[in-house]
């Protein structure tokens, strides 16, 4: 059992795969920790959508692939319903298409299945305090493709239109990888200030994560960079 944060109330977990296998391995590991709990399962993106509002959860793991649909569209629509809900996308395919999907349909983490237990339990903690949590070799090829001039998409000229200078300076710090504070640094201003600028460029974007904006500052770099 790995160490558990002090909490209140336990994380309330909704597991979602179609292999039942899976899923019972999930319940026993999250089950295992005091600050985890599952409360209930899903085979089928029919079935979760038909029960998981009802649990209520904080956290939904969800496979990628299920038999009648794909997860990343049952989080869209979770979400919808739960602006709160975090949920992690679990696949066994290292697929960058996925991922790119996941990311903007609000996923907070994505990893692989052949992740560690001890690992699983620790981004599940992770994105329930909203924070993301994505696998960062996958991220890494994804950013990669991303800077591919074929895989790059159209640029969003409306959304970015509406930035001010300083926002898109801190947009591409945040597509190059830094942090609040290298940012802050590398911009001479106060990390509430960086903050509070990322919170404006997220909600002109319309996007709510990080990881979101830095996939369209990706996209972005890239277009100009062909245009030179």
């Amino acid at each position: 059992m790995s160490e558990a944060p002090a909490s209140e109330a336990p994380t309330r977990v909704f597991l979602v795969d179609d292999h039942e296998v899976v899923r019972r391995g999930l319940r026993d590991l999250l089950d295992d920790e005091p600050d985890l709990e599952v409360v209930g399962e899903a085979s089928t993106a029919a079935h979760a959508l038909a029960r998981g509002p009802a649990l209520r959860p904080d956290v939904a793991v969800l496979d990628v692939r299920l038999p009648d649909g794909d997860g990343i569209s049952v989080c869209r629509e979770l979400r919808s319903r739960m602006p709160g809900l975090a949920c992690l996308m679990l696949t066994s395919f290292d697929d960058e298409d996925a991922l790119l999907d996941a990311i903007m349909a609000g996923a907070a983490g994505y990893v692989l299945k052949q992740i560690k237990g001890a690992d699983l339990v620790s981004a599940v903690r992770t994105v329930a305090t909203g924070q993301s949590m994505l696998d960062p070799a996958t991220t890494a090829r994804l950013m990669r493709s991303l800077r591919d001039p074929v895989a790059a998409k159209a640029p969003e000229d409306e959304r970015l239109a509406v930035l001010s200078e300083r926002e898109r300076s801190v947009l591409e710090l945040i597509g190059q990888g830094l942090t609040n504070r290298q940012i802050a640094k590398r911009l001479y201003l106060s990390e509430k200030t960086v903050k509070n600028h990322i919170s404006r460029l997220l909600g002109k974007l319309g996007v709510e994560r990080r990881v979101q904006a830095a996939v369209i500052a990706a996209q972005v770099h890239e277009h100009d960079a062909d245009e030179k």
